[in-house]
């Protein structure tokens, strides 16, 4: 086999199809992760309108805070895929 066929057979089975399930993510850290981030960049964007430093880096504070919840969620098997989320039969 030449270099290129090697590359390209490589490439092909690297490559997603449209048959793939992506993951979207939902689970419940997922979304508990995107709604304190979306509270915190509310809280930021009327902060930055009404001129006010303090209270827009509290909402930055609240969106470092929503990453930190998703981490520790998925952690706990709230994630894709995880533990808690697992059908046992019931």
């Amino acid at each position: 086999m030449s270099k290129t066929t090697v590359s390209n057979h490589q490439a092909e089975s690297t490559m997603a199809s449209h048959a793939d399930a992506i993951g979207h993510g939902n689970s419940p850290a997922a979304w508990t992760c995107v709604l304190v981030m979306l509270v915190g960049a509310l809280i930021s964007s009327i902060a930055f309108v009404i001129a006010s430093t303090p209270i827009f880096v509290g909402g930055l504070v609240v969106m470092v805070i929503g990453l930190i919840v998703g981490f520790v969620m998925r952690k706990a098997g709230y994630g894709v895929g995880g533990s808690k989320l697992q059908n046992n039969g019931h």
